[in-house]
């Protein structure tokens, strides 16, 4: 009967230790109210810190393509139509995020700003040509944009839906 009584005494600890641990490790909820919303609505789901992201970039090869969201700063906006944004990652890298289709656009002012992206990552290979015209949109100097001259690997990412923090 000891024995019964120990092993349900044990069981009871166990299961109770078991599931405050899981409580606990549960992630704090988006309040998606605090944003403001750009593009398509999306539901924020999983959503990848830019540590996590970049892990998720390391492991894309060249043609492959994941549909993730992420949660970042906004490093730089396009200064002529907010066609494009960088978003931190970890590292010093960043993500360059272009909107699908064109379809909307994000405000000039938005750089430094919390955002969240939803739709597709992938890695590409971004002409001297096309550096060239993004940095003269990020208000680059000619003397900056001159040293262009090769192209880049990037970290890019095609957003269906932005989510900046207001």
């Amino acid at each position: 009967m000891k024995k019964v009584y120990l092993f349900s005494l044990l069981m009871m600890i166990f299961l109770s230790f078991n599931a405050n641990s899981q409580v606990s490790s549960k992630k704090k909820a988006i309040d998606i109210t605090d944003y403001a919303l750009f593009g398509d609505k999306f539901s924020s789901t999983k959503v990848y810190s830019n540590k996590q992201m970049l892990k998720k970039y390391e492991s894309l090869k060249k043609g492959d393509t994941i549909k993730a969201q992420f949660k970042s700063v906004i490093k730089e906006v396009c200064k002529k139509k907010g066609c494009w944004m960088s978003m931190e990652l970890a590292d010093s890298n960043e993500s360059f995020v272009r909107f699908k289709d064109y379809g909307f656009f994000v405000p000039l002012n938005a750089d430094k700003q919390d955002a969240i992206v939803n739709g597709i990552a992938y890695i590409d290979v971004v002409s001297v040509d096309e550096l060239r015209h993004y940095a003269k949109d990020g208000g680059k100097s000619q003397e900056e944009i001159n040293k262009i001259t090769k192209p880049k690997i990037t970290y890019a990412f095609q957003a269906t839906g932005v989510l900046i923090k207001k």
